[in-house]
C-alpha cells in the first residue's frame, strides 16, 4: 500500500457520506446502507427534539448538527446519538456524542443527562425508524 492511503484519516470530499433529513419513517435497511460501510453496526444521527426530525449520514455528529442548524433547528434542541440498526428500541439508541456536552443546559457529558430529553429522543427514533 502507498503511504498516503495508510495515513489518510478522513475520507475525501468525494467519499464523504451524504447527510439526509429524516422527517418521515425510514427503513432500517436504509440506515444499514448508510451506516454499515463506515461504522459497521450503527449510524450517527442528530435528533431535533422540538421538530421531531433527525439527520443521519454524517461522518461526525457535528456535520449533522450543522445540517439541521442550516435548516432552522435551534442548538438547544439538537442531541447526538448512535442508532444500532439491528437492535430494537430503546436499545437501538446510544446517547454518546461530543455535541451533547453543554454546561448551559446542565449536560456536562457526552450522554444526555435529562431523562425527559432521553425519553423524547427514544420516542422520535421509535417513530422514525421502521
Amino acid at each position: 500500500m502507498h503511504l498516503e492511503k495508510l495515513a489518510r484519516v478522513r475520507p475525501s470530499v468525494d467519499e464523504a457520506m451524504e447527510i439526509i433529513l429524516v422527517d418521515k419513517p425510514i427503513a432500517r435497511q436504509r440506515l444499514k446502507e448508510i451506516g454499515e460501510p463506515q461504522f459497521g453496526t450503527y449510524v450517527k444521527a442528530v435528533v431535533d427534539v422540538d421538530r421531531a426530525v433527525m439527520a443521519v449520514g454524517g461522518d461526525f455528529h457535528a456535520d449533522e448538527e450543522s445540517f439541521l442548524l442550516d435548516r432552522g433547528s435551534s442548538q438547544m434542541n439538537l442531541w447526538g446519538i448512535n442508532l444500532y440498526f439491528d437492535l430494537e428500541s430503546p436499545d437501538m439508541v446510544e446517547f454518546d456524542s461530543v455535541i451533547n456536552i453543554r454546561s448551559v443546559q446542565n449536560n456536562p457529558s457526552r450522554g444526555v443527562e435529562d431523562p425527559e430529553i432521553r425519553a423524547r429522543i427514544v420516542e422520535i427514533a421509535r417513530a422514525l425508524v421502521q
